[in-house]
């Protein structure tokens, strides 16, 4: 934090940041004259209610009629504060007079309790002590630049010294408070001046991170439009070199040209399918709340499992175990299948052939929980914080070579998240993964 004891804050935030606390500086007056004009009207109303014997009222009659002036002139404060705000709120811009009035009210504040105190005790010591209780309630609620809390040093010391005048101290006596109350101004500037230079810092920062959010978002919105370019320029092309690739099958060719066919289709395939993740990624990123309807999870995963058995050419690798008849959850049936076929994918592609995936479904309290469970090759400790982290590099090769874009969990973790679920983890390398979405059940 910068300290700004006797200096500015750059003119880069100084006009800015100077609206900004002048509109505190007025909801503070309304505040503080709120709650001061409540404590008089709270001593006046006890004034009534005890006997003068027990409050000695009589005893100090300028008390009671300096509580009067307190409960006359303290609302014009508040009334005058809150036009002042609602002023502020329309125009957006601090005035003189707005920095005047704030200015004002402090040096009321800081002489109301002195003098109360001076008439109550006839002793100027004893009044240090709600002098020293004022300075400090005006340099924490109120921001002053240096120079003007110089000149409210000055008018502070002034008035003091005219109250000690009026109380008919002794020179050794005046002496001495006014030695105290040189130690007591020392304190209320830098107090007043430190509170300035954290509320500033804390002002910049602010300031600096809506700018960083600013340039974030345009950064965003260029990413979004640089997406939408690549998969409109790079999907034709691709489609083209697929199925010229796939009308080159079609000819009496020799094994080496269907190898090298081969290969080009399956790079086309792991090209379209990195740049379908990319586009998914930033959608999902851009439109975290999707619409979902009642399901029942059974016949969804049941459904899920049979595609996969097609896809597979009829093997049982994908099965099923549920141990509840019916689970109800809030689903989207476009993203989250693209959930589970992820994580089945992934499973598969890091088990053998003869391995089967397990798609567990319980129902524990009032959570749906539904387990991806393979028994392949593990996933090493070190990765598993990272998993789920776009981008984090804890892709990993497959058994036959299979590659990984590297954002595919990132995305199920945004779908499950935009679900009000949450996903997890486990896995020993060498026995299998199991990895656990919970979801909250549907009524």
């Amino acid at each position: 934090m910068d300290t700004h004891f006797f200096t500015r804050l750059p003119s880069k935030y100084s006009v800015a940041y100077r609206n900004y606390y002048t509109y505190q500086n007025l909801l503070s007056v309304r505040t503080a004259s709120f709650i001061f004009l409540t404590l008089n009207l709270v001593i006046r109303i006890l004034y009534h209610i005890f006997p003068e014997s027990l409050t000695k009222a009589q005893n100090f009659p300028e008390f009671s009629f300096t509580n009067w002036i307190y409960i006359i002139v303290t609302p014009f404060f508040y009334l005058i504060s809150h036009l002042m705000v609602q002023r502020f709120r329309t125009t957006r811009h601090g005035s003189t007079g707005m920095a005047l009035f704030v200015f004002i009210f402090s040096l009321y504040l800081i002489v109301c309790g002195m003098y109360s105190s001076f008439i109550a005790t006839s002793d100027p010591s004893n009044a240090l002590t709600l002098y020293l209780i004022a300075l400090s309630i005006v340099s924490v609620l109120f921001v002053f630049e240096y120079y003007e809390t110089i000149v409210l040093i000055v008018g502070i010391e002034m008035l003091f010294s005219i109250m000690l005048l009026h109380a008919q101290a002794d020179p050794t006596e005046m002496i001495y408070n006014q030695m105290i109350s040189a130690i007591l101004i020392a304190g209320f500037y830098m107090t007043s001046r430190y509170f300035f230079s954290y509320k500033a810092s804390y002002y910049r920062q602010i300031i600096e991170i809506r700018e960083k959010n600013v340039e974030i978002e345009k950064a965003n919105i260029f990413k979004n439009q640089v997406l939408g370019t690549v998969a409109h320029d790079l999907r034709n092309p691709i489609a083209a070199v697929e199925s010229l690739a796939m009308m080159m099958e079609l000819e009496d060719i020799d094994e080496e040209t269907q190898e090298n066919l081969s290969m080009m289709k399956t790079s086309c395939v792991k090209a379209r399918t990195i740049i379908d993740d990319l586009l998914e990624a930033a959608k999902s990123e851009n439109n975290n709340s999707f619409d979902t309807r009642r399901t029942e999870l059974n016949q969804l995963l049941q459904g899920i499992a049979d595609t996969w058995k097609i896809q597979l050419g009829g093997k049982e690798n994908v099965v099923l175990i549920s141990n509840v008849k019916a689970a109800y959850a809030q689903i989207n049936h476009e993203k989250f299948p693209r959930v589970i076929d992820n994580l089945i994918s992934n499973a598969l592609k890091f088990s053998k052939e003869t391995d089967k995936v397990e798609l567990h479904l319980n129902r524990i309290k009032e959570k749906i929980v539904i387990q991806v469970k393979d028994h392949g090759l593990g996933i090493p400790k070190d990765m598993i914080p990272k998993l789920f982290e776009r981008f984090s590099g804890a892709g990993r090769t497959g058994l036959k070579g299979e590659q990984s874009t590297g954002i595919g969990l990132s995305i199920v973790k945004q779908i499950v998240e935009g679900h009000h679920g949450k996903i997890s983890v486990q896995s020993e390398e060498g026995k299998g993964s199991t990895f656990t979405i919970e979801l909250p059940q549907a009524e």
